[in-house]
């Protein structure tokens, strides 16, 4: 009877370690389709496709009476440079396949191929080569998301013109450019050095990547201090009656509440209370304190409370006051587990988008923020615009910024782990 009753538990054990492992197994499936599936897409956004175009810049245009003046200069009509430079390509096209007129629909769809700044980057270059004004040069210019998407393969020609983005006639001159090596994929350096743009050959991330510095900065400057101050009074000074039982039961129940209500709760008290500036990385990071004082108080009391009562009472025994115990023997002790919280609560922090929505976070701004009262965006907020973008360019820069959160987010948690076990102390 024992044996059979032994065989019966070994099999729910081995039934149960098989549950185990398949649970595993999917969890790592699942997790390897979530993250290759957003590799595939953003690779692809690190880079970019550029346009040789041989660019006449006329002295007549740029410069009459030769005064090398760089404000007169910059005022110079650069659309019409721009605009000459493509329709000589065209003109080229034309040539080549002996074609005599010009129609203004071709122009038009010409036009589509090309960065609609194309003139800015002509004007940038010849202000930084004021020798080259009079001569014909070739200027490296952003081409469309068209042409880039069309020569990345993530448009379907197979299907009818009429349901794809690209007619023909623009697929001909896109492979005359190709043929004639003026076409060239390099990687797109602009993504981490400008901020967001309306049009997706152009749009970066610097301008969400400091707004996310400036917002962690000032919720790490508020909630460190004050979550670190509050788990060291309600462990080890505060007295362990009914007002500090209702003060730890409600520090843990902020913790499970949803992101959106301390959204709601900044909304009212820190722009229509306060009156902080509206998108503003301070009124974003005063709401990610609130939102992650509860995990830094939790989790440093539980790094204070690992700490051997030993500890303690051997500082003290030696004629060490109460707060001398704390200050220069449990804490040190406990930094670790402080630091592991903190720096986990931060990257939760750094993914959450609810909260900002509420604070005006998701506006477009083109500027880079220069402090923390300037307009801005966040990561997160920044996938979540160009998620909701109808052009097709736009899909890869989702999944690239995606990216880069993941390495920020990813990092952030190495280095918990990594304070962890470097500093933990084995009692």
């Amino acid at each position: 009877m024992n044996k059979e009753f032994l065989n019966k538990r070994y099999k729910k054990e081995k039934r149960f370690i098989l549950i185990g492992r398949v649970a595993v197994s999917l969890t790592i499936i699942f997790l390897v389709i979530l993250l290759g599936s957003i590799l595939l897409r953003g690779i692809s956004g690190f880079y970019t496709t550029n346009i040789f175009l041989t660019t006449n810049l006329s002295q007549e245009i740029i410069d009459p009476e030769n005064k090398k003046n760089v404000e007169e200069i910059y005022k110079s009509s650069w659309r019409k440079i721009a605009r000459n430079s493509i329709y000589d390509v065209l003109s080229a096209f034309n040539k080549s396949k002996n074609i005599d007129k010009i129609s203004r629909k071709d122009k038009r769809d010409f036009l589509k191929l090309f960065s609609r700044s194309s003139e800015f980057y002509i004007r940038d270059f010849t202000l930084e080569n004021l020798d080259s004004i009079g001569k014909e040069v070739k200027i490296s210019i952003p081409s469309s998301s068209l042409v880039d998407q069309f020569l990345k393969g993530k448009i379907n020609i197979a299907v009818n013109e009429d349901d794809r983005p690209i007619n023909d006639k623009q697929i001909s001159w896109i492979n005359f450019m190709v043929e004639n090596k003026m076409i060239e994929r390099k990687f797109n350096i602009n993504f981490f050095y400008k901020g967001d743009s309306r049009n997706a050959e152009e749009a970066g991330i610097l301008g969400a990547i400091v707004g996310s510095f400036f917002v962690i900065l000032v919720a790490i400057i508020v909630a460190f201090p004050v979550g670190v101050m509050s788990a060291i009074y309600l462990e080890e000074f505060a007295p362990k009656n009914k007002i500090t039982n209702i003060i730890e039961v409600n520090i843990n129940n902020l913790a499970a509440v949803p992101s959106i209500v301390f959204g709601l709760l900044g909304l009212a008290i820190f722009l229509n209370f306060f009156g902080l500036p509206r998108s503003s990385p301070l009124a974003g990071g005063l709401v990610l304190a609130l939102m992650t004082l509860p995990t830094i108080i939790i989790s440093s009391r539980v790094a204070i409370k690992s700490v051997p009562p030993s500890i303690r009472e051997a500082a003290m025994g030696i004629g060490a006051s109460k707060m001398q115990s704390v200050f220069h023997h449990v804490i040190p002790l406990a930094v670790p587990g402080i630091l592991t919280g903190t720096i986990i609560g931060m990257a939760r922090a750094l993914g959450e988008t609810a909260p900002l929505l509420m604070m005006g976070m998701v506006a477009f701004i083109v500027d880079v923020p220069q402090s923390i009262t300037d307009p801005s965006t966040v990561l997160p907020a920044q996938i979540f615009l160009w998620s909701d973008q109808p052009e097709r360019g736009f899909e890869e820069k989702t999944a690239a910024a995606t990216i880069i959160l993941l390495v920020f987010l990813l990092t952030m948690n190495a280095l918990a782990v990594f304070l962890r076990y470097k500093y933990e102390r084995k009692w």
